[in-house]
């Protein structure tokens, strides 16, 4: 079977670097899934885990948003945050959690507060979500 290779790229630094058999991530439109030779693609992700398939075996990160560039052989993910499973830190992603629900209840009136929490308890959810699935 054949692979390509996923790159998932942050500002700070290359997360993952692999030859894989598929991908599944969240785009703005749905859900996609990635094969070898996929027709060329860009497109905005969601927060959401992305799924990596290698042979048997299924690896999560956790992608905050970002972009997906699909080429013939690779794929880019250039995305605003991304961990693996094994770098997240529950107990900090469970008090982010709880951080960005009490600022939603409370900036319910204040329309850019209430995005900002909004957007927090995705990542921290994504985050949880991520280990939970792992």
């Amino acid at each position: 079977m054949s692979t390509f290779l996923l790159e998932v790229v942050t500002p700070e630094r290359k997360v993952y670097a692999e030859d894989v058999d598929m991908i599944v991530v969240k785009g703005v439109s749905g859900e996609l899934g990635i094969l070898p030779n996929h027709i060329p693609l860009v497109t905005p992700l969601k927060i959401a885990p992305v799924t990596i398939k290698r042979g048997k075996a299924n690896d999560l990160i956790a992608v905050n948003g970002g972009f997906m560039e699909v080429r013939k052989d690779k794929v880019v993910i250039l995305a605003e945050s991304a961990e693996l499973p094994e770098h997240i830190d529950v107990d900090r992603a469970r008090a982010a959690k709880d951080r960005a629900e009490n600022r939603l209840n409370m900036a319910k009136k204040d329309e850019i507060d209430f995005r900002r929490a909004e957007l927090a308890l995705q990542r921290a959810m994504n985050r949880l979500d991520t280990l939970q699935k792992k």
